[in-house]
């Protein structure tokens, strides 16, 4: 079964100099997570600015064994957002772990914790 080929260009890849060149160091380097340094080959791969020829979707997936959803991503965030966006995490709205305490309960535990042991005791303890 031949396999089709994948050409989403809703979202088009076009690259500055200085971008190209940002990228093309990221990936001298090395020493940034795999997750970018993946992001900035697939925008490499697809850039079609300055004489770039701009590889397809299915090409870039085969030759870099990603998804085509990451592929389509990447494009999208960057006609979007920009590079900067691309190459950055996002920031989560909300905190992977809620707060046991609220400011007050917090207040309260640090003054039981500093006021005197209960009878009997030579500190505060957390056992029976």
């Amino acid at each position: 079964m031949a396999s089709k080929d994948i050409s989403v260009k809703e979202y088009i890849v076009r690259l500055s100099g200085a971008e190209r060149e940002q990228l093309e160091t990221l990936l001298r380097k090395g020493k940034s997570p795999a997750r970018r340094l993946l992001k900035a080959r697939i925008l490499l791969k697809a850039d079609v600015s300055e004489g770039c020829a701009g590889w397809s979707d299915s090409r870039i997936i085969r030759a870099l064994d990603t998804s085509p959803s990451m592929v389509y991503r990447v494009r999208q965030q960057l006609v979007e957002e920009g590079l900067e966006a691309v190459l950055s995490r996002k920031q989560r709205a909300t905190p992977a772990v809620a707060r046991i305490f609220d400011g007050e309960k917090e207040a309260n535990l640090i003054a039981l914790a500093c006021s005197k042991p209960p009878k009997g005791r030579a500190r505060w303890t957390f056992g029976r």
